[in-house]
């Protein structure tokens, strides 16, 4: 009897009927279908251009743009001239003439490389032998959205893919069960989900977003499991779907959208089995819960840990939604965000050393931009696109170094400047990939995050 796609997926909604199909179906499908599972998986890892130093990587995204004169970049001149109006030569053009405020945060030297950190980070500072602390970072223009979209994909306008589903795409996942990027976000900042979208790259490499509010890991991800039938009967099931999907999809020239919902149908049945135990946080030690601290920053440091740890290609954790370091009022509340991250950040960097995970998984630190010396009749600071500060950790990367620098006021980069492009190239070099070769042919050109630009900071890499 010949039925129709329509009802034969009518069918397979009905219970009883389907299973004995799909049996009848099993021999010749379930070969044929995994087979072609096997060798078109766009998640099966992949081949880097060379030897990579980072297996896997870890953003720590302080949205809202945390100020680099109040954290990694100790400016002595602010004290000095604070009240003042700051020097002409290092005004930026259009920029308003506030008066130079000081840090009310105090600097100190730590660890073996003597690197000045702000006291509102104390348990960071522990570990500066294995920072690599970037201080002349400098992007395109001052405000948040067109900023967000070039640290997460290259460029100011939302059209392109993000790094997350770049390298997802460059490199696969060494875990199926799972998704090769994930984002933990409570809600969502500024632009939203384009920060993580897949773009023009095919529907499996977009970053899948968990709201790590409540990472209760039975509601993490909804509607997982399949109460009803057992998983070698929904693999039989899924199979005859997957075949009759891919039929469905070769009649219309291979339609990406169709590809899309087809490879998300087997990543949902792959889920089920591991997803909820990766985001099960009570299954850690005591100890290891009281290392990391309370709050939704420190239970999505240590879920990010557990992805990683299971082969997750790419965590990125929000600090939270919206703009949170977005400190134009007072600059004083960059001490509140520091109290929620600082010490899960530093359980994280103990962590991962301690099972020797910290070798090969790079750990990113940083906002979109920075913020500026002055104030603009208030105790807070506005944006700053010219000189900034981030951090590197891990995988390869020069412990203990401090690279570049902004002007004696920490308005600008002015020595060994460096790009979000150029990060991104080196972040992609740490991975094995040559970022001038990983391409993606769309609209009739090549694309790549660094677009035409972007170098490899070799200074950075030990």
């Amino acid at each position: 009897m010949n039925f129709s796609r329509r009802e034969m997926l009518g069918r397979l909604g009905a219970g009883l009927g389907s299973v004995g199909l799909a049996a009848v179906m099993a021999d010749e499908l379930h070969a044929a279908t995994s087979s072609a599972t096997e060798s078109t998986n766009p998640l099966a890892p992949k081949r880097s251009h060379y030897p990579a130093k980072a297996r896997r990587v870890i953003h720590l995204f302080m949205n809202g743009g945390p100020s680099q004169v109040d954290t990694f970049d100790p400016k002595p001149a602010l004290e000095k001239f604070a009240g003042q109006a700051p020097p002409e030569s290092l005004l930026p053009r259009g920029r308003s003439k506030g008066a130079l405020l000081a840090s009310p945060f105090k600097f100190a030297k730590h660890g073996e490389s003597g690197t000045e950190v702000s006291e509102i980070f104390p348990n960071i500072a522990r570990h500066v032998d294995d920072l690599c602390v970037i201080r002349s970072m400098h992007t395109n223009l001052p405000n948040h959205e067109p900023s967000l979209l070039m640290m997460n994909s290259g460029e100011t306008q939302p059209t392109r893919p993000s790094m997350g589903s770049w390298l997802t795409y460059g490199l696969g996942s060494e875990n199926q069960n799972l998704p090769g990027f994930v984002v933990l976000c409570p809600g969502s900042p500024v632009v939203g989900p384009q920060l993580w979208s897949n773009s023009f790259l095919p529907g499996i490499y977009q970053g899948t977003h968990i709201n790590n509010s409540n990472l209760d890991p039975r509601s993490v991800i909804r509607h997982i499991n399949n109460k009803f039938v057992s998983e070698p009967v929904q693999r039989r099931q899924m199979d005859l779907l997957q075949k009759m999907n891919a039929l469905h999809r070769d009649e219309r020239s291979g339609d990406g959208q169709l590809e899309a919902r087809i490879q998300s149908l087997e990543m949902a049945f792959r889920m089920q089995f591991e997803a909820q135990d990766a985001f099960d946080i009570q299954k850690e030690s005591e100890a290891t819960r009281k290392l990391y601290g309370e709050g939704e920053f420190a239970n999505a440091c240590l879920a990010a840990r557990r992805l990683v740890e299971r082969g997750v290609r790419f965590v990125q954790i929000y600090y939270g939604a919206g703009q949170p370091w977005d400190d134009h009022g007072d600059i004083l509340n960059h001490r509140k965000h520091a109290e929620k991250s600082d010490q899960p950040i530093a359980a994280l960097l103990t962590d991962l050393k301690s099972r020797g995970m910290l070798e090969d998984t790079l750990i990113v630190w940083g906002g979109e931009f920075g913020r500026t010396p002055s104030s603009e009749g208030s105790k807070g600071r506005d944006h700053n696109n010219l000189g900034f500060s981030m951090w590197l950790a891990g995988a390869g990367t020069k412990g203990g170094l401090t690279y570049g620098a902004t002007d004696e006021m920490g308005f600008g980069a002015v020595d060994k400047r460096m790009h979000v492009h150029d990060l991104h190239a080196t972040i992609l070099h740490l991975l094995g990939i040559d970022h001038e070769r990983l391409t993606y042919r769309y609209s009739g050109r090549d694309f790549r995050l660094t677009d035409v630009h972007g170098k490899v900071v070799h200074d950075l890499i030990a």
